[in-house]
């Protein structure tokens, strides 16, 4: 298929095109770089550009033939959207809008979603199901559910095939060590862990400890990226017309801040200094995720289901590759 992955210089969108280009599909990667890395795709294949820029998207979408299209390209920081909301809806609403209209005037009708765990908010029970409410409490979590309800719209009156992954923490990296997570900053915490072992930073600072969780830390469901890069190649070639599927993404396993600190101490055999800090706005204390449905739909078997091996991938980038991509 000829695949256009919005985003795909990304962190996870890089993971996904290599996986894309390793099972035979013809992929553009179509970033503009603010947050991705050139040299995190292959150079004859990424195209510079901005959401924003209607015309070359029609350009893309026409010229290269493109036949899907899956689609990365959007912030998620939960804080950093509590701090610019508009900034948020900017990009990910209108931005998503724009390459919708493109697609639809192109023909091309076939989009697989980056979307997110934070579109369920404050669950009331563990594990989150597809079925469990979408009540976001932050903007980000917001914009991603509002692309779900366009791609809903889409599927219903215009006969689009989408899918929605609603997925859990990403980590990790691939294990042959030549590309993995460079973000700047740096919000995720197993880098963050990582740079307080290797002394980048002075420290990690963990927000809140009085949570309601067996040790007070937040609890996250970590996925490996390349799981998360498998889910999505099968998504595309599972998705029908005037079909939507929306899938969670997630190992089932809940792990606390602390047991991140643990796994990080254990595998690279350093110390990982911390101290404590204040609960930040915008967190839930546990998200946890049932994949039942996407194992049984799409046929997804994730390799990295233990904390210690999803690390020990993030540990080998970050210690050879020191300064990112830089």
């Amino acid at each position: 298929m000829r695949v256009l992955v919005t985003g795909g210089a990304g962190y996870i969108g890089s993971h996904t095109v290599r996986h894309l280009l390793e099972h035979g599909h013809e992929v553009t990667v179509f970033d503009n770089l603010s947050k991705g890395h050139a040299a995190s795709v292959p150079a004859d294949i990424l195209v510079e550009g901005s959401l924003s820029d209607s015309a070359r998207l029609d350009h893309i979408l026409v010229t290269l033939r493109i036949q899907a299209v899956i689609h990365f390209a959007a912030f998620a920081q939960v804080g950093e959207s509590v701090q610019q909301p508009d900034l948020y809806y900017r990009n990910n609403v209108l931005g998503t809008f724009n390459l919708l209209d493109a697609m639809e005037k192109a023909g091309v009708r076939r989009m697989v979603f980056s979307s997110t765990c934070a579109t369920y908010g404050i669950p009331a029970t563990m594990p989150i199901v597809e079925a469990t409410p979408q009540n976001p409490i932050n903007p980000y979590g917001r914009t991603k559910l509002m692309v779900e309800w366009m791609l809903e719209d889409m599927v219903r009156h215009k006969n689009w095939a989408c899918a929605s992954l609603r997925y859990f923490n990403a980590a990790g990296a691939d294990p042959k060590g030549d590309i993995g997570e460079d973000h700047t900053p740096e919000t995720h915490l197993i880098p963050l862990a990582i740079f307080a072992a290797m002394g980048k930073t002075k420290g990690l600072e963990i927000f809140g400890d009085d949570y309601p969780t067996p040790d007070g830390t937040c609890i996250r469901d970590y996925i490996h990226v390349l799981d998360l890069a498998q889910a999505h190649r099968l998504a595309l070639e599972k998705i029908c017309p005037a079909s939507h599927l929306k899938l969670n993404l997630g190992t089932g396993k809940g792990q606390s801040v602390r047991d991140v600190i643990d796994a990080v101490r254990k595998v690279s055999g350093l110390e990982v200094p911390f101290r404590m800090g204040k609960r930040r706005e915008g967190d839930p204390p546990s998200l946890v995720a049932c994949s039942d449905l996407a194992r049984n739909t799409l046929g997804w078997n994730p390799q990295y289901l233990e904390l210690e091996k999803i690390v020990e991938t993030a540990w080998r980038w970050h210690r050879d590759h020191p300064n990112g991509y830089a």
